[in-house]
């Protein structure tokens, strides 16, 4: 009680202080010119997958039709948290206001949702496809495909819209450096001057729903397409379905341990600087190697390529 009066009395504080990735100044020239790149890059990557697939109507199947929409997703997500940390880089720590901060936590948390969604739907998309072929047509068809995509989405936002307001309904009386690149869940816990009982609750129940709802389908999906594989007599299948599984599992894979490590648990993170590490894995390295692992090695993809640049 003592302390909600006293933290009543306070001045709420007006904006926030990115402090970045840590690196001498020498160092940070060079970070800048590398997370330019990568970010120049996975726009470039994702914006080529999503003009392939809609101009090319051998690409119009329900995969495609989930790539397509992750690598919108991709776009935005690495659009969100990426510019703050190429102005951290380049300024060294700088100012959010409370309302902008907010506003990047809403979107970052929005698209790592509907991420998540999105990535166990294309892992139920390969069971049925691998595992259920007679039945894909039915199982797969587009407004099936429509209602999975949108499912993601709109959970996303919805998510979001709970967790957000959670966060910014607590008291931030100061101090208000954020040890982050980016507006995230635990570095403003950290500084919030209220009780996060409840706020760690929400956080900690989504992070379960979402996170390991979708990894248990997604796993789910992935051992039953294992064992349907094992089952084929023919070894070329099975090299090909392994082929597209295991791209497919080494992103899963990548994005699920970093993501799951930091939020999947009740109490406020205290080593920041590896969740610096492992947040620069998720929201800049994924982005970029999904298009790659998923899309740019597939040879259908590599012949709407070749069609488009008038390869040989």
């Amino acid at each position: 009680m003592e302390r909600s009066l006293e933290s009543g009395n306070m001045t709420r504080v007006q904006e926030f202080v990115l402090l970045g990735l840590s690196a001498s100044l020498g160092m940070r020239g060079v970070l800048f010119a590398v997370f330019l790149t990568l970010y120049l890059l996975t726009l470039l990557e994702n914006t080529l997958i999503v003009c392939l697939i809609c101009s090319h109507s051998e690409l119009r199947k329900p995969m495609y039709f989930f790539l397509g929409n992750l690598s919108c997703l991709e776009m935005c997500y690495v659009s969100v948290t990426t510019p703050s940390l190429l102005v951290g880089l380049w300024t060294g720590p700088f100012h959010v206001p409370f309302t902008a901060c907010m506003t990047q936590l809403f979107f970052f948390v929005s698209l790592i949702c509907t991420e998540c969604t999105l990535l166990a739907s294309m892992a139920y998309d390969r069971y049925v496809a691998i595992c259920r072929p007679l039945h894909y047509p039915l199982l797969m068809r587009p407004q099936v495909c429509l209602g999975l995509a949108m499912s993601s989405w709109l959970g996303g936002l919805l998510v979001s819209v709970v967790k957000t307001s959670c966060i910014a309904s607590l008291s931030y009386c100061g101090p208000n450096v954020l040890n982050q690149f980016f507006c995230d869940v635990s570095p403003l816990l950290n500084l919030s001057c209220t009780h996060v009982a409840l706020t760690e609750l929400v956080d900690f129940i989504s992070a379960i729903v979402i996170f390991c709802g979708t990894l248990l389908v997604a796993l789910a999906s992935y051992s039953a397409i294992g064992v349907a594989v094992l089952r084929m007599p023919s070894a070329a299948a099975r090299r090909k379905a392994f082929s597209t599984c295991a791209s497919h599992l080494i992103v899963v894979g990548i994005f699920y341990s970093a993501a799951l490590f930091i939020y999947c648990r009740p109490s406020r993170i205290k080593s920041m600087d590896l969740n610096k590490v492992l947040s620069v894995v998720y929201t800049v390295v994924t982005p970029m190697c999904n298009p790659v692992i998923y899309c740019l090695r597939n040879r259908e993809v590599h012949v709407a390529l070749r069609k488009t640049l008038h390869w040989p």
